[in-house]
């Protein structure tokens, strides 16, 4: 037997085991090290790395400040919704993914083209602004690597009545036009940020702390009534329809104040409905547009003569229907003969009115209209608001000074042109225009005379009475003085169009002491004839028995004569 071989096979064996016991004594003694180490030595860190991992500082919205009419009504409110986001690093299914994109409205083709391109993000908006219904019905779904923000999301309360004066904003919540562009930074409310935990999915599980309250922005209250912008958004739309126009605006202002009440287009949009976002539909035509205001500005040609002395008020003046200036021919329809100065612009005559304009140094009848405002912004605040176009007077020949009495070669908005009939309707006093609230305008300015301001703004009721190009416009049981202009549209270098016009009324009640000014315009009318008194003398006329109504203005006629409806009123 050979034992000294077995103690020699004992002996390894006894090595090996010391040497495996070793061995797990060290690791056991570098997992204690290692985890006194974590404990001890990185714990600050290791908390830090968790409290990253697992909570988050997400932003709170602010609400943005409401937008309304005189009456509070609202006209702009943001309304809670919410937001769905993609975790496209956490998602684990992604068809299921592709299910609520398909409940979203989302494409599959963004679905998977996301899935291939930005798999490694952690954030991207699937859809924004979603009803919180469909939110919630998402929610319930339970799925990885879906989120939810909550958001707000601005809502229009009057639709197209008053959009184009009210404007929009974008998805997010920064006005691009109208009111909300022109006081986004009064709107427009700070966010808010707060601490959540959120489990493995990215759900909020815990709110843990506000770090900022949201401040919500300020309301801005306009000088606009929603009754009157209604009526008038309502009957410019009739009237477009039945003369088959291409475009109209309305201006209705208060004449003491300058506020305005109303301000309406065609064709119209609604800020609710994104998908005609064109400017050709939301720009505010009575603000930013401008047109040839044509026979309209008659009325302050005779004013300013009055007050120069270039015109007595009992003169009479010859017209034969034609007036040669030059080599070159200013026409009436008709030849209305002898006029005095009432019968020059109750028939509107453009050789009366040349006759007296070039009476005048071109330098006055230029002061007499910039005086109005006109070629100047009227400073309403309004984004794109127009200047107007008003030649110097150094340019002006004989015939361009003629056809600038009858309103060619200058250019005004509808805004301006309801402005400058301030001037007549409160006795020679040009108010600024305003869309807030105010009891008084301090800007007021005196432009012409009292007396002569009441003499033409007397000979301007005469333009509704038989026989005048405007006795559409009156309105039962109130004096009423306004004038009409039919203008032919300007094709740049191609000249005037031989069938497009404007047609264009102003006019203000009751004429005894003028309360209100409206201006009407429409563009392009193809059905129903196109002359103003036709056209836009109608819109004025309910539109001003709504608005006397509306505030309860005492009538100050008493007795209505019948309403006469001429065949062939012109200018």
């Amino acid at each position: 037997m050979d034992f000294g071989h077995d103690k020699t096979q004992e002996s390894g064996f006894e090595g090996r085991r010391i040497i495996v016991l070793a061995l797990l004594l060290l690791a056991m003694l570098s997992l204690v090290i290692k985890a006194v180490y974590l404990q001890v030595v990185d714990k600050p860190f290791l908390q830090k790395r968790a409290l990253q991992q697992y909570s988050d500082i997400v932003s709170v919205p602010a609400y943005r400040g409401q937008i309304k009419d005189r009456q509070g009504e609202s006209l702009a409110i943001s309304t809670p919704v919410q937001a769905v986001i993609l975790k496209p690093n956490k998602v684990e299914d992604w068809r299921k993914v592709e299910k609520i994109a398909g409940l979203l409205g989302v494409s599959p083709r963004r679905i998977r083209s996301i899935q291939k391109h930005s798999a490694n993000k952690s954030f991207i908006y699937l859809k924004r602004q979603v009803n919180p219904d469909l939110a919630e019905q998402i929610k319930q779904m339970n799925v990885a690597g879906i989120g939810f923000e909550k958001a707000l999301k601005r809502f229009y309360p009057a639709g197209e009545v008053a959009g184009h004066l009210v404007g929009f904003t974008n998805i997010d919540d920064v006005g691009q036009e109208g009111i909300e562009r022109a006081y986004d930074a009064v709107l427009k409310g700070q966010a808010g940020a707060k601490k959540v935990i959120k489990d493995g999915k990215g759900h909020i599980i815990k709110n843990v702390e506000i770090i900022r309250e949201p401040v919500a922005g300020q309301d801005v209250t306009l000088s606009i009534d929603n009754r009157i912008q209604y009526l008038a958004y309502r009957e410019l739309k009739k009237a477009v329809i039945e003369h088959q126009a291409a475009a109209a605006a309305l201006v209705v202002l208060d004449v003491k104040t300058g506020e305005v009440l109303a301000a309406v287009n065609q064709p119209a949009f609604n800020p609710n409905n994104r998908q005609r976002l064109n400017a050709k539909y939301y720009r505010n035509r009575a603000i930013v547009d401008v047109f040839e205001p044509g026979s309209t500005v008659k009325p302050f040609v005779m004013l300013a003569a009055l007050d120069g002395g270039y015109v007595d008020v009992d003169e009479e003046i010859e017209t034969h229907g034609f007036y040669r200036v030059k080599r070159r021919l200013v026409r009436d329809t008709h030849n209305y003969k002898t006029l005095d100065l009432t019968g020059v612009l109750k028939k509107s005559s453009n050789v009366a009115i040349s006759k007296i304009a070039l009476r005048m140094p071109a330098e006055f009848l230029w002061n007499a209209y910039y005086r109005l405002g006109f070629g100047v912004s009227a400073d309403l605040g309004f984004p794109g608001e127009a200047r107007g176009r008003l030649p110097d007077f150094q340019g002006w020949g004989q015939f361009e000074q003629a056809t600038l009495s009858f309103g060619y070669g200058l250019s005004v908005s509808a805004l301006q042109l309801a402005r400058a009939y301030t001037a007549l309707a409160d006795d020679g006093v040009l108010h600024s225009v305003t869309l807030l609230p105010r009891q008084q305008d301090d800007q007021a300015e005196r432009v012409f005379s009292v007396d002569n301001t009441r003499r033409v703004r007397h000979m301007l009721e005469a333009v509704l009475e038989k026989g005048g190009t405007a006795t559409r416009a009156r309105v039962p049981g109130y004096r009423v003085a306004g004038k009409t202009g039919t203008v032919k549209k300007s094709e740049g270098r191609k000249g005037y169009a031989k069938h497009k016009y404007f047609s264009v009324f102003v006019g203000m009640a009751p004429a005894s002491n003028p309360r209100y000014v409206i201006a009407v315009m429409v563009d392009e009318s193809r059905a129903g004839g196109y002359y103003g008194g036709l056209v836009a003398a109608p819109v004025f006329s309910r539109v001003m028995a709504g608005v006397l109504r509306v505030y309860g203005v005492a009538p100050d006629r008493e007795e209505t004569m019948p309403i006469l409806l001429m065949k062939n009123e012109t200018e």
